[in-house]
């Protein structure tokens, strides 16, 4: 193992040098570069060791206990709790791509050991290192022309928030308007070439030494480093960095509700952009006094229900991906806000409706029209059981017939017995240590064939699944489990899409005639569900 590791710091040791001496020579500011380039070996290194420790630790501290004894659950309890914290630590410490790949970590509660889930969730979605406010101060004066005091009325010197890429501060312009300025770190576009030429040489290292570490504990997900490589291209991108792309997404995607979802374009939102205090590297937003998507307290509190906010945060990503084919990859609690609707419309049971407001729309991918329609065909067929449907379009989307079974099981984070159950709520996780304890032990059994699956899918699919993990992560925290309705929500919204793509063959009267009948369908599922619940109760 530490024979690997030292091969490992060596070869990191070479990339780091001609990675360093490329990213210096294409740069606009070579000194700053070199500054920030000469620690890559080093980071290189810190990946190595910290692995190699992790390895160790699970080794030594489970040596000789009985699985399932109780010296064994302790001791594995704590040996979680201190990778976790490694693990952080070099997340903060590396910065950039290993943030967001902590930030994923914390939305798989049913896979990955709740130990790494609640120490990466506190610490990686908003409590990220801090730049300096030199440094901030130095970026504010390079892109708007002056220091932040002169720009502004006021600004505060200690940020709201702080991500993998920028940090917020709040300010108010001189005309009197609070606003949220978003300052890129000063490494962030120069160490991106960097990080992807690192990435990629780590994710393709012979890494069968790591694997004594999933041998320790099989409950950890094991994946295909080459996999975990392509989704840190699609996860940190120059144009995620290009915060006028990202203002202009924000534009286009309220423009999408307009045109394509006009009843749900009310119940969204995107902070006002201030395009004159804006560039490619300084953002001045609307300051927005709201809840975080998951402070259930907050929300209570303004007089919305978690249940509500849910039922809102499906509709608006089902929306998104099968209508809209233009979708946020990066729904995270720290991206999204929740508010009553300022017109203070209230829904039919007297409470008030909520509004989704979506921050940080860096990461958007659009879906083509072949993609988008077979996905919303697949989750069509996922609602509502029909495992025809389920075969056919996850071979369409490129899972190939034999794994077909293990792409639904990915997608709902349910077994294919389950998938293709008739009842009604045969897709929905109570969130208890059984279903847990179940996931992790198919993510352990499955390892090969999930790779293999992984590498079949297009990049746009992966980032589904990442997606669709942010969601459920959301879901979990709003409704404390999964909720039937949610699955109600895109079960209609899916096959909304699936009929829109036939309205030219079939005519208007025949799509009428589907959403009747798709509703009758719902119905049934409702009232059987009530009926079975009733039965249970007695």
């Amino acid at each position: 193992m530490w024979r690997a590791a030292g091969k490992l710091s060596v070869g990191a040791a070479v990339l780091g040098g001609g990675a360093t001496a490329v990213a210096i020579a294409t740069s606009d500011d070579p000194s700053t570069n070199f500054k920030i380039c000469t620690i890559v070996p080093l980071r290189l290194l810190r990946d190595a060791l910290t692995v190699a420790t992790i390895v160790g630790d699970y080794q030594y501290s489970l040596w000789n206990l009985k699985e399932g004894s109780i010296e064994w659950s302790k001791a594995k309890h704590e040996v979680h709790k201190r990778s976790a914290h490694r693990l952080q630590d070099l997340c903060f410490r590396n910065g950039g791509i290993y943030i967001k790949l902590g930030q994923h970590i914390s939305q798989l509660e049913y896979v990955v050991p709740e130990e790494y889930v609640q120490i990466m969730r506190v610490s990686m979605l908003k409590r990220c290192p801090v730049s300096s406010y030199d440094q901030v101060h130095n970026v504010v004066i390079k892109e708007l022309g002056g220091p932040p005091e002169k720009i502004f009325a006021e600004f505060d010197p200690n940020p709201l928030a702080s991500a993998s890429l920028a940090q917020v501060h709040a300010a108010r312009t001189h005309d009197g308007q609070k606003v949220a300025v978003k300052v890129q770190h000063i490494f962030g576009g120069s160490i991106l070439l960097i990080l992807h030429v690192k990435m990629a040489f780590l994710c393709n290292l012979d890494c069968g030494w790591l694997m004594k570490f999933v041998k320790v504990h099989p409950s950890i997900p094991r994946t295909n480093f080459s996999d975990g490589s392509e989704e840190c291209q699609l996860l940190s991108t120059t144009v995620e960095l290009d915060f006028l792309f990202e203002a202009r997404n924000s534009v286009k995607c309220l423009d999408n509700f307009r045109r394509l979802s006009p009843r749900t374009a009310q119940s969204i939102y995107a902070p006002k952009v201030y395009w004159n205090l804006s560039t490619t590297r300084l953002l001045t937003m609307e300051f927005m006094d709201a809840a975080e998507i998951t402070d259930v307290t907050a929300i209570r509190s303004l007089g919305l229900e978690p249940v509500d906010v849910s039922k809102l945060v499906t509709r608006a990503f089902a929306e998104m991906i099968f209508k809209h084919g233009f979708v946020h990859c990066d729904p995270h609690a720290a991206n999204m806000m929740v508010r009553p609707l300022p017109s203070n419309k209230w829904n039919i049971f007297g409470r008030r409706k909520p509004q989704l407001i979506l921050l940080d729309h860096g990461l958007y991918r659009e879906l083509d029209f072949s993609t988008r329609t077979n996905y919303a065909a697949l989750w069509k067929g996922l609602v509502f059981a029909d495992a025809n449907a389920i075969k056919e379009n996850s071979i369409k989307l490129g899972a190939g017939e034999d794994l077909c079974a293990l792409f639904a099981g990915v997608l709902t984070m349910r077994p294919w017995k389950k998938v293709i159950d008739p009842s009604a709520d045969h897709l929905v996780l109570e969130g208890n240590d059984g279903d847990r304890s179940e996931l992790q032990m198919y993510a352990s059994l499955y390892f090969p064939q999930i790779s293999e699956l992984l590498r079949r899918l297009p990049r746009v699919i992966l980032l589904m699944l990442k997606t669709n993990d942010c969601l459920r992560a959301v879901n979990h925290v709003l409704l404390q489990g999964s909720s039937l309705e949610t699955f109600f929500i895109v079960g209609r919204i899916a096959s909304e899409a699936v009929a829109d793509t036939k309205r030219s063959i079939w005519g208007s009267l025949c799509i009428w005639l589907e959403m009747v009948l798709l509703e009758a369908r719902i119905l049934g599922l409702r009232v059987a569900l009530q009926f079975y619940s009733l039965r249970r109760a007695i």
